[in-house]
């Protein structure tokens, strides 16, 4: 597991490369989905997170749902959703996020939230509540979740698990060395025992993270990180650039090669993980019921 040399090192200040531009949004179908989540009073991360792959996504009728309003209680050195103090929970949110998939006719539908360390069970019931009337206004829908880490609270996650989602997601983000300069109020070891409980827990779950990388970690840091996700069960992994929101956030280190990606995605695979998306424009939510679609064929496989 040696330090891998890129192959075509780029600096952050330099142009961007031709591997992370993205066509500006702006078809038919994203101005239709955007005019219906303004109607509907709804969030996406697509959105708030500034995400670079809003266009194709909306462009083909697939969002990410952001609950619990667009206000967070922490201050993540990379994440583009303001922080502040939240406001009130809005009780018809999850019935809105619902007859929003139900009109869109959605088959496959990520569901994720700010956090909201001010709540007892950090939003977890709202999760739970969502998930529900998602299935009671459409019942073939697949359901993935991200979901913070409640800050370990072990009844908050069994709530989410109740509802029955079809995947658990929970980012590690970044390598552990990087955590307290990126990820304010989070904890390396509270992620990873959280997706554990997720595993062991509710097995017919399968568990998903993401990883990005560019923040100044090393590749042997990074390879760690992917085996310590094995280590506890994560069945999906994503693996992704990171851009900088803006000059007030952390800076870039530097952008990786495709090729590097590509090595990373094939050492995943080699320690076990049953899918593995990775890719400089790859983000958690990118694919998604694609990945899950090829986690569940990878599954069926008999082994050898």
């Amino acid at each position: 597991m040696g330090t891998i040399i890129p192959l075509t090192p780029v600096e952050p200040r330099a142009r961007k490369p031709a591997w992370v531009k993205v066509r500006a949004p702006g078809s038919a179908n994203y101005l239709r989905l955007k005019g219906l989540m303004r109607d509907l009073r709804l969030h996406t991360v697509c959105e708030e997170a500034r995400c670079p792959n809003i266009g194709e996504c909306w462009h083909h009728g697939t969002a990410t749902f952001m609950i619990l309003g667009d206000i967070c209680t922490r201050a993540c050195g990379y994440c583009a959703v303001q922080t502040g103090r939240p406001d009130a929970l809005d009780a018809a949110e999850p019935d809105n996020v619902a007859r929003a998939i139900e009109a869109l006719g959605l088959a496959y539908v990520v569901i994720t939230s700010v956090d909201r360390d001010d709540l007892p069970d950090g939003g977890a019931s709202v999760f739970g509540e969502t998930v529900r009337r998602v299935r009671f206004r459409q019942p073939a829908c697949r359901i993935e979740v991200l979901i913070p880490d409640f800050k370990g609270d072990e009844a908050a996650l069994k709530t989410v698990l109740d509802a029955g989602p079809d995947v658990l997601n929970h980012n590690i983000e970044t390598v552990p060395r990087l955590y307290r300069k990126a990820r304010t109020g989070g904890r390396y070891s509270r992620s990873l025992e959280l997706l554990s409980r997720a595993h062991h827990d509710a097995p017919g779950i399968p568990t998903k993270s993401g990883l990005m990388v560019g923040l100044g970690e090393e590749w042997d840091e990074i390879v760690q990180t992917i085996a310590d996700l094995g280590r506890v069960g994560c069945a999906i992994l994503t693996i992704g650039q990171y851009l900088r929101p803006s000059p007030a956030h952390l800076p870039m280190s530097r952008y990786y090669h495709p090729a590097e990606f590509a090595e990373l995605g094939r050492l995943a695979r080699q320690m076990g993980f049953g899918h593995v998306e990775s890719g400089p424009l790859v983000r958690s939510s990118y694919h998604a019921h694609a990945q899950a679609d090829a986690y569940q064929a990878q599954s069926r496989r008999p082994t050898e």
